[in-house]
Formats: structure tokens, sequence, C-alpha cells
């Protein structure tokens, strides 16, 4: 990791180079592109006077067996035809290096081109050339060792795959902190290889297999599935879309060098421009971005989810986070259990656990994933592990062909303690997980069994009916000048001064309430009538509305008067006294009233009619450890101490300063 820290030191002392003639949120159109160029450099170093010498005994008439035969003297996925390298250019005087440089690019094979035309590299040099700067730019990178093993000189430093994806993501995560944009969230390779371990330890991928990420980045969560069915001795095709232009080349240059071809990657948003309609994969695995609007792209998207029969049916997030969108538009891309299903991982920060009231669009598709029994473990994740954010993460794991222990339950790991700190900070990744971390997750994870970081629940354990318990209005009357007071500032008695006989009206309910005696009732159905007779008696009969707001206006609410009741006859709920009490979906909401409310609230009761299914995961809240609070006594000893100290550090501090 130190090496890879002073390889990323050496690569951005280039924007010394171009500091002044470009700002800081454009150095990255220089610095990319060409850490990708001498990555090309050096992986065909070794194999150039091979291809040359191929490149001569050329027929010309099949393109095809032409560029079989070069790729062959390569031994790499793709090659160069031009005599030339980064370290000849570099010696070459600044009037003949544009045109060289331009004929060297030109010299790659259409896929290799492909990703460097991605970057504007043609363009870049045209403008380093104009501004005088691309002999410098060529001499620093042709000095920059990014050799994969195997294909270095004596002595020469070797980078491999995994350390090439830090080097960009570091490359990009200083880019964007230049720029103030800060706020991609980078995945670091250990938790990659937690993901993939989890997708794959139950599950090997049988030879051929694919896998799919809808935000692959640079590529990472990509490579990373590669290497590790290497590993089982299997084999699996990974395919990746990605949104923004820099992660999208990068990860495009990830796939030339793999061999995997350009077409595995498409640029794009996989929410509004799915660059695979109609695709199935065995596996998803992702780190899509989390707490980013999608205001920009809604309308697409809920044009979508109202036409039906699409990957949003299941219910929309707020607009602040689309977390789940990206989760629906995964689970899009499942094969059906029948034709063997498909297994993901994708991380996500904490609210998609539980943000969101029952029938709301979080609420919804969790409630969707749930029910349909693919929620199969949620894995907490320790603090520290991101380049670019300190929030809480988690990974999800959703399978749609679950092992029969599993059918129809959750399994929730604390694996938050299991890490270790780093020597030096990358950013905001103080720490990281070993080796040994990830085997005990995955350990943990296959147990299956409840323990100290393990629980299992059903998975209905996590739904529940979100119903209103309503308590009676009871009302006292009394008409003395404060309530005489409250009518007048009535909004609805002082609208009448400008309807037609709307005075009259005023000045007869006045008529009225002045003729009631000053007395307290506390039975509504007992002072209504009296009201009402009051009214008729002074000219006037308010329409129904008004009448309600009059006497509301004129009752205080009062614990020891009988219960408001309705037409029907039924006891008339306090808005105020209104409250809310999540029922679980195992148990009747009858018995639970019982339990929970009524012995703190005899006359309460609910209207399961109305209630809502909701389903949430409390995650800290199962794993919370509850511990006594500490003793008056010690706490108080303790705060004496803090002032004995003060006081004798005070002492120390005020003498001296009447001596100066």
């Amino acid at each position: 990791m130190d090496a890879f820290g002073e390889t990323v030191n050496f690569i951005w002392e280039v924007a010394d180079v171009l500091r002044g003639d470009f700002k800081p949120p454009d150095y990255e159109t220089v610095v990319l592109p060409f850490t990708v160029l001498r990555r090309f450099d050096c992986v065909l170093e070794a194999s150039k006077p091979a291809v040359l010498a191929a490149a001569e005994g050329l027929s010309g008439g099949d393109a095809e067996a032409d560029h079989r035969a070069l790729l062959d003297a390569s031994g790499a996925p793709f090659y160069n035809r031009c005599p030339d390298d980064l370290d000849r250019l570099a010696g070459l005087a600044p009037a003949d290096l544009p045109a060289r440089l331009h004929a060297y690019v030109a010299g790659f094979d259409p896929e290799a081109r492909r990703v460097l035309d991605r970057f504007g590299l043609d363009d870049t040099i045209d403008l380093l050339a104009q501004k005088r700067l691309l002999a410098p730019v060529v001499r620093r990178f042709a000095a920059f060792d990014l050799y994969p093993p195997g294909r270095a000189p004596d002595g020469r430093r070797t980078v491999d795959n995994h350390e090439m994806g830090y080097i960009f993501e570091e490359l990009i995560r200083k880019f964007k902190e230049q720029s103030g944009a800060a706020g991609e969230h980078f995945t670091p390779r250990e938790v990659v290889r937690l993901m993939v371990d989890l997708l794959f330890c139950e599950d090997p991928p049988r030879p051929g297999a694919t896998l799919f990420d809808p935000a692959c980045g640079t590529g990472g969560m990509l490579s990373a599935a590669e290497e590790r069915a290497a590993e089982l001795r299997t084999s699996v095709r990974v395919f990746g879309q990605e949104i923004n232009d820099a992660s999208f080349a990068i990860s495009l240059a990830d796939a030339v060098l793999r061999g995997r071809g350009a077409d595995s990657v498409r640029r794009g948003n996989s929410l509004t421009a799915d660059g695979f309609v109609g695709e199935r994969f065995d596996y998803g695995v992702s780190n899509p971005p989390y707490g980013v609007s999608w205001k920009k792209i809604r309308a697409p998207i809920v044009a979508e989810a109202r036409r039906g029969g699409g990957r949003f049916d299941a219910g929309l997030p707020r607009v602040s986070d689309g977390s789940l969108l990206f989760l629906q538009h995964m689970l899009s891309k499942t094969r059906a259990p029948e034709d063997g299903g498909s297994r993901i991982a994708v991380i996500f920060a904490g609210s998609p656990l539980f943000t969101g009231a029952p029938g709301t669009g979080e609420s919804e598709i969790r409630r969707w994933i749930i029910e349909n029994d693919w929620l199969e473990a949620v894995i907490a994740l320790p603090p520290g592990l991101f380049y670019n954010t300190a929030i809480r993460t988690y990974v999800w794991l959703v399978c749609n062909r679950k092992r029969p222990r599993r059918r129809h339950k959750i399994q929730l790991i604390d694996a938050t303690d299991l890490c270790a700190r780093m020597s030096r900070s990358l950013g905001d990744k103080r720490q990281h997980m070993t080796p040994e971390h990830i085997a005990e997750v995955v350990r943990l994870y296959r147990g299956f069994a409840p323990g100290v970081r393990v629980r299992i629940f059903d998975a209905a354990a996590f739904g529940f009916r979100r119903v209103n318990v309503e308590r009676p209005l009871r009302l006292s009357f009394v008409v003395d000048a404060a309530a005489r007071a409250r009518v007048e500032a009535l909004p609805a008695f002082r609208r009448l001064a400008g309807e037609p006989d709307g005075a009259q009206q005023q000045a007869a309910i006045r008529a009225a309430l002045a003729a009631l005696p000053d007395e307290r009732w506390r039975d509504h159905a007992r002072f209504a009538p009296v009201f009402d007779r009051a009214l008729a008696a002074a000219g006037v009969k308010p329409n129904a509305r008004l009448r309600r707001a009059l006497l509301l206006t004129i009752g205080e609410r009062d614990p020891d008067a009988a219960p408001c009741l309705t037409r029907a006859g039924l006891p008339e709920p306090d808005p105020q006294l209104r409250d809310t009490e999540d029922v679980p979906l195992d148990e009747p909401i009858g018995a639970f009233l019982a339990r929970e409310v009524l012995p703190h609230a005899a006359d309460a009761w609910a209207e399961p009619e109305k209630a809502r299914v909701g389903y949430q995961i409390p995650f800290d809240r199962i794993f919370h450890t509850w511990s006594d609070p500490r003793p008056v006594a010690e706490i108080e000893a303790e705060l004496r101490a803090l002032e004995a100290e003060a006081a004798a550090l005070l002492a120390e501090v005020l003498p001296a300063a009447g001596e100066g």
C-alpha cells in the first residue's frame, strides 16, 4: 500500500506541470487518459518486437486473420503496430512530438482505440501541444512503472490489476475533491471480495455464468468476481454499465486489458437508459450511489412506474435517495427460479432498511422483496471502510432461489467490529477488513446459527400493521366571557360579516350565547340541545359546519367529561389524542391493544380497517446491547475529582498571572 501511495503521488505531481494552464477540475482530462496510455504501453513493451515482426509478415488480405496474428504476437488482449512507445517519444523534440504521438495512439487495435477515444485523447494531445506542455507530460508518464506482473523489465516495479484499480480510484477521488464534488463512494477491494465471496460461497458459479453491475464505476467489482471465480476453478462472464465518463473509460480500459471485450461495459444511466434490455444474469453485485437525488431523472422513472409492467412497479422511493431504484432494476435482471434463479449482493446506507412509513415507496419496496422471500441476509459493515464517506453501510444479499433452510428466514450479521486500523488513511478510509475478517463473516453467513453477531428471524417478523389508536373527544361547556371571546375570533364566525344577512346572524349568535346560563355542562349530549334552543330563540339556524365549529370553540377538553357522540351514537375521536401503534403481523390487533394500550387508556379503540402494512428492519435496535447506568455515587466521585484537578490547575496559573 505504501508503494501504491507513492505511485499515486508521482502521477499526481503531473498537476504541477498543468497548474496555471488548466483549472484543477480539468486535471483529470489529462492525467487519467495518460495513465491509461502508460498502462497500455507497459503491458505491450515486452512483446513490441514480436508484434512489429508479425506486422511485417501480414498478407493484408484477411483483416480478421491479421488481427488474430497480431494478438497472438502481443500475448495481450490488444496490440499496437506503431514502432514507437512512450520511452522513445519522450526523447523527441517538442516540435516532432504531436504527430508521432498521434501516430502511436492510432497504432492501437480498435478496442484499445475505443478506450482512448472515450477519453478524447487526441484532442488532449493537441491542447497540450498548443500550451507547450505535451513534452513534459509525456516525459513524466514515460517514467512511471505501471508494468503488470510478468511483463516488467528486471528491476522495474510491477502493478497488478487490484492496485491499478486503487490508483485510478484514488486519482478520481483527488480530482473530485479538487472540484468540490466529493460525493462518490468507491468500493474498497476487500469489501468487493467480501461481497463476491458471499455470493459464491454456497453457490459457486458454473462455467460461463454471468454477473452484472449496473453502476460499475471503474470496474472493480467485475474484476474481483472474475478473479474469485478463477480461484474457484471456474469462470464468470461479467458485464457492467456506468454513467460517469471518467469511470466508464477506466472500466472500459480494464475490460480491454483483461480481454473481456469493450462491449461488456456500456455507457449510460441504468435507470433511464438500460444498456442490457431484456438480458438476464446469474449474479448481480453493485455499490450504487446512495443518498443521491434522482430528481433530474424523475419524469421517465415515474412514467415507467405508471405504465406498469416495468421495473418500478413495487414503488418509488423518496426523490432524495434512489438506492432502492437500483435494487429494483437489478431484480428485473434476475433469472426465473425455474431457470436457475439469481443472487444479488448490493451495498446500501442505513436508510433503505427503515425509512418510509407504511404505504410509502420505500416500505412497499421492502414489502415486495420480503413477501416474495427474496431477502436472504443483511450484513452491517465496519465504519471507516470507504474512501469518501464515513456513513454506516450494509450488504444486502437477495436471492430468488433460497436454499431450503433459508426459506422465509432473514439473517442479520453484525460485522461492525471485524476490521483493523490502517497504518495510513486513504481519504476517509481508516480501516480495512483482512482476509481473516472476510473469512469470519463468510463463516457466520454459512453457519446460519444465532449468536452474538448473528440473529435469524422469520421474514414476517419485520412486517407490521400501523393502526390509528383513537380516544374519545371529551368536552365541557361553559359560556363565559372567555368562550364568547373565542367565538368572536373564530374564522367561520368572522366570515359571516361578508355574507348577506351575515351581520344579523352574528348578532343573533351573540344573543343566543348571552342567553345561556353561566354554568358548566360536562356532557355534549346535554349541552347541544340547550345550545340549539338558544339559537332558535334568537332567530338563527347556522349550517351544520358552523354549528359544529361553534360547539368545538365553546367546548374545552376535559378528561372528566362524558365522551362526545356521533349521530350514530359512537364515540367521536379526538384528533389531539390520536396515536399510532405498530402491531406485528403475527399478532391480532385486539390482543395487542389489550396488552399494550388499554391498561393505560381504557377508553381507547383502534380502526383495523384503516391499518396499513409496512416493513422495516431495525438493525441497530436488534443488536443494541443494554448497559446499566453508572451508579450516582461513582459519577459524583468522578466529578469531585475533576473539580479538584481543575482547582489545582487554576492555582498554578493564577499566581503566575499575578506576577506578570
